[in-house]
């Protein structure tokens, strides 16, 4: 721990000379590194051992002991010994800190309470990576994940009851997933746009997005879906790619809107109100992006605004929910991965098809598991349980990127609730098995 605090302080700077990285930055990393060490081999459903939860356990917390000095003034009331109440001003944790870092610990909890389920089960195993492909059969890994272990099951199948708690695992983790990216999407979003990257745009969203991408953006009749069909993004590299223009393009319109440029070269000689529908319809399609793709890596200015982020606040809960968000999508892969070995023994017929999830929309819900799962109060929300719902401006928020709360229905103990609806994955990629030894955005982008 000496060698860490020292790596924070130096700004990961060893030489002593004054060239390291911002404390907000070199905070994040040690967030970032300190996850991927505990995290980064969790390639089976199981516990995680004592030693590691502990290790967590007590890094984590001393990482984000320093929230607790990060305070703002805040009114309060003082009585006096004549008996008189006076007004004076106290300093309490900053808002933003005080509501999102007791939520992000909550979803913490509920992410390693989840891997602790998996303890007694009995009915799949894993096959090593080593084995012959006899031992594995037909659920043998046709991806890019070829180091991963494969998951085998009965040959039979699972039992009902297996199957509907691994349905029910998954879709718990399913609903940390969606509060940890509505915490990391906010947070990122209140961080500045770097100087750097300001300068690096084209003139115009046209240059941009290209003239392609232009037109379908700014047709009359837009619709998301149908344009997102019509985009080539069959690789990751690809997404990031459209991702990467069409934030430039909102960056472009946003700053032509608001006048904040002198120069010439920022002129405008699209109508305000046009330029108001576009960045509307670009932010529809980051939005459907990023909940279709969650795993893909963060686009360029993500990277940006994290390397060049000097509050220390917003790097401790942009780092920390991003390393839950990740989590939580590895723990869906991998319950995906033993869900779809018994689906093969369901239906052989499956084995030359490669696994590949649904195309639908992510916020819909299953109607299977409606009707399957246990009820609980229809009022109580995964917001509620998280004590969200105190602060109206939060709540809005979280509804702005859940949809209904019905959506948001989840249960405090992992043990009832009704079960959400699926966000749909389209890779399974997770941003710490494709971390190795990174310090700084700049290294991962």
């Amino acid at each position: 721990m000496k060698e860490r605090f020292a790596k924070l302080l130096l700004g990961e700077d060893m030489s002593g000379g004054g060239k390291g990285v911002s404390s907000a930055l070199a905070l994040s990393n040690a967030i970032t590194n300190l996850a991927a060490s505990v995290f980064g081999e969790q390639w089976r459903l199981e516990p995680m051992s004592a030693e590691r939860k502990a290790r967590w356990r007590k890094e984590i917390d001393l990482l984000l002991s320093v929230t607790d000095y990060i305070v703002e003034f805040v009114p309060s009331q003082q009585k006096s010994k004549d008996g008189s109440n006076m007004e004076i001003m106290v300093t309490r944790q900053r808002n933003d800190l005080h509501l999102n870092i007791p939520a992000l610990r909550k979803l913490d909890a509920m992410l390693i309470d989840c891997l602790d389920n998996f303890k007694d089960q009995n009915e799949f195993y894993y096959v090593s990576r080593d084995a012959d492909d006899s031992e594995k059969g037909n659920n043998k890994r046709k991806d890019d994940k070829w180091w991963l272990p494969t998951a085998k099951v009965p040959p039979n199948g699972l039992s009902d009851m297996s199957r509907k708690f691994l349905q029910y695992q998954k879709d718990c983790v399913n609903q940390v997933l969606k509060a940890a990216m509505a915490i990391n999407a906010q947070i990122i979003s209140e961080m500045e746009i770097p100087e750097d990257y300001i300068e690096s745009l084209p003139k115009n969203g046209r240059a941009s997005l290209g003239d392609s991408i232009y037109r379908s953006i700014t047709v009359e009749f837009f619709d998301p879906d149908q344009f997102l069909s019509s985009m080539d993004l069959t690789s990751e590299h690809k997404i990031l790619d459209l991702k990467d223009r069409i934030e430039a393009s909102i960056v472009i319109w946003r700053r032509k809107m608001n006048q904040k440029d002198g120069k010439s070269t920022w002129g405008s000689a699209v109508s305000l109100e046009k330029r108001e529908l576009f960045e509307e319809r670009a932010e529809t399609i980051l939005l459907i992006l990023k909940h279709r793709f969650p795993g893909i890596p963060q686009s360029s200015l993500d990277i940006s605004k994290i390397q060049f982020n000097r509050d220390v606040g917003h790097a401790v809960l942009e780092s920390y929910s991003r390393i839950l968000e990740s989590l939580a999508f590895t723990v869906m892969s991998r319950i995906e991965d033993v869900l779809h070995a018994d689906r093969l023994t369901q239906n052989p017929s499956q084995i030359a098809t490669r696994r590949k999830p649904t195309s639908e929309p992510p916020m819909e819900k299953s109607e299977e598991l409606n009707n399957n799962g246990p009820e609980t109060p229809a009022s109580m929300t995964l917001l509620d349980f998280m004590g969200w719902g105190q602060d109206q401006n939060e709540l809005e928020m979280k509804k702005e990127w859940f949809g209904n709360s019905d959506d948001l229905n989840a249960d405090s103990d992992l043990k009832q609730g009704n079960k959400p609806g699926n966000i749909v994955t389209n890779k399974r990629v997770s941003y710490l098995e494709n971390l190795s030894a990174v310090r700084s955005p700049t290294a991962r982008h």
